[in-house]
């Protein structure tokens, strides 16, 4: 038995994740993802109006806001089998798009790029080598000497003042820290200009949607913009075109910058593209609806068993049955009554808590599979299953950034680098890419279907008599998110949320299978100190964890912030 390893919290994530690990001769041998809340939403809802659940199920998380508004006025509709008004489609895909931007934008630079980038290096840069590397990989205008040595000299500042602040507590001088210092001071300037870019997308989300966090403007049946050309009161030409100036500012910055910083990360890591793999079966759902009836998706979505590009089944409607019959989720080694796997429509949430069992129950996450097998979702499983779909946008920006990595590392990367924790950050960039893309297609096709006078943004929802069923899905900025309801004489009688951190984050399912963060850090690299267990927080953050939307209600005994211990 090696030494026992615990991180908790996870920190630079949503919610609260504990991740317990044994390593042998550095080498992780056993891994334990174990989500530290309680998730009650599904309760409250019980017997309240289905028109109600999007804005209550929403705040679920500050973060997902948008993503459960959708899936969970997907639900209703499903179940009552609406059709939406074009308008309110044209209208919900800006707001999916511009979260998912902002999402990806946030994850890389803010959240996980501190592992890879040793900020303190920086101070010993050439600024203007910095500027002539960044100059040499691409035109953005932030790339300049001058801006270079100003960035150089404000990071002195912090680190001369003792204020780090943003930059506090990072594992800088760690010897799995590789980057050379003006790749480092690159990347801090391009993490603080990324501070200022993400405004635009979450501009674009609460023009639409009234505000953000939690947007106000979705209902069954649509959503409640008024839309005019002559009225400031209403979204006409004024607020579009303010839209559209931001689209034009992200997608400058994806790939000009976040594309190629990406790109570069990966070639000097490039011995991360071997490890971090875990579940290779990846499930991702269609999105980004063209039509009122969710037949026709800019997005294709579907199952990838085994890496094998070849094997890709899709997922063609709202309706599909494969998908509809494919999910279900086990208790087993979960802090809930039962163990046997339930589908989310016989779903339950009883809460029992047993204490850490390490063969036992051990975390508040269930275990979600598809046909009996856990699957990872996320950007890579909707990268993967878009390129097993023939999807022309996907396979540009991935055969770019694969060239790139290829070029910086002067040597040849191909698509099986992706499967691995490099390879998870490589996808969303390129997911991200495709999304900026799609962000103004969907902006010109609701301002061509404006022209054409049509102002519809809604239908009246009629609940019948009796039970009925209905599910709804997105593909969120972290994987596939799904909302099951059943409705009872328009009541809520049971309602289950199957969310991305869920799959990604599970315990062991009902086979005693790990999940796939657990499965993924029994292929990751040595740890150099287990101490400072770096090498376990890449692969984990290389997923972009929201445990918050997986369960909810913390335990306030112990009290620590943080702790982190070996054994």
């Amino acid at each position: 038995m090696g030494r026992r390893i615990t991180i908790d919290p996870i920190t630079r994530i949503e919610g609260h994740l504990r991740i317990d690990c044994e390593a042998d001769g550095g080498r992780i041998t056993k891994a334990w993802s174990s989500g530290q809340m309680w998730r009650g939403v599904e309760l409250i809802l019980l017997g309240r109006d289905p028109r109600d659940a999007w804005a209550i199920t929403q705040r679920i998380c500050g973060v997902c806001t948008t993503v459960h508004a959708i899936a969970s006025v997907r639900a209703v509709e499903n179940a009552l089998q609406m059709e939406v008004p074009l308008n309110a489609q044209y209208i919900r895909n800006l707001i999916i798009l511009a979260h998912a931007v902002h999402d990806h934008i946030v994850h890389f630079y803010h959240l996980s790029a501190l592992d890879w980038v040793d900020v303190t290096s920086a101070l010993k840069a050439d600024p203007d080598a910095t500027a002539r590397l960044a100059e040499s990989l691409s035109d953005w205008p932030g790339n300049g000497r001058f801006e270079m040595r100003a960035v150089k000299e404000r990071l002195a500042g912090f680190v001369g003042g003792g204020q780090l602040g943003i930059f506090t507590n990072g594992y800088w001088g760690h010897p799995a820290m590789k980057l050379p210092p003006e790749v480092n001071l690159l990347a801090v300037a391009h993490y603080l200009q990324a501070l200022d870019i993400q405004r635009k997308a979450n501009k674009i989300v609460s023009i639409l949607g009234s505000k953000t966090p939690h947007i106000q403007n979705v209902a069954v049946g649509g959503v409640s913009n008024a839309i005019s050309t002559d009225s400031y009161s209403t979204l006409g030409v004024e607020r579009l075109m303010a839209i559209k100036g931001w689209i034009d500012e992200l997608d400058a910055f994806v790939k000009k910058v976040y594309l190629v910083d990406v790109a570069a990360v990966g070639a000097f890591y490039a011995d991360w593209t071997k490890v971090g793999a875990g579940i290779t079966d990846y499930l991702a759902v269609p999105d980004i609806p063209l039509d009122t009836k969710g037949t026709q998706f800019a997005l294709p979505g579907g199952y990838l068993a085994g890496r094998d590009l070849a094997a890709f089944k899709p997922i063609t409607s709202f309706d599909d049955k494969y998908w509809v019959d494919g999910v279900a989720e086990s208790a087993k080694h979960s802090w809930y009554e039962g163990s046997a796997s339930l589908h989310p429509y016989k779903g339950e949430t009883k809460p029992q808590y047993t204490d850490f069992q390490d063969d036992g129950k051990y975390s508040w996450l269930k275990s979600p599979t598809f046909y009996g097998k856990p699957a990872q979702v996320g950007p890579l499983a909707r990268v993967l299953c878009m390129l097993g779909a023939g999807h022309e946008a996907t396979t540009k920006y991935a055969t770019s950034a694969l060239d790139t990595v290829s070029a910086i590392a002067k040597t040849k990367v191909g698509l099986d680098a992706m499967h691995s924790t490099i390879g998870r950050h490589a996808a969303r960039a390129v997911s991200c890419a495709v999304q900026v893309d799609l962000l103004a297609d969907q902006w010109q096709r609701l301002v061509g279907n404006i022209a054409k006078g049509d102002v519809a943004t809604y239908n009246k929802p009629v609940f019948p008599k009796g039970e009925i069923t209905g599910q709804g899905y997105h593909e969120a900025p972290r994987g596939a998110l799904s909302h099951w309801v059943v409705i009872e004489d328009g009541k809520i009688k049971n309602y289950q949320c199957v969310v991305p951190s869920t799959w990604n984050a599970c315990p062991r399912n009902e086979k005693d299978e790990p999940g796939p963060y657990e499965a993924s850090l029994m292929d990751n690299h040595p740890i150099a100190d287990p101490e400072l267990p770096l090498e376990v927080l890449r692969t984990v953050h290389s997923f972009d964890p929201c445990i918050a939307c997986a369960i909810h209600l913390t335990d306030t005994e112990s009290g620590n912030a943080v702790s982190v211990r070996a054994r």
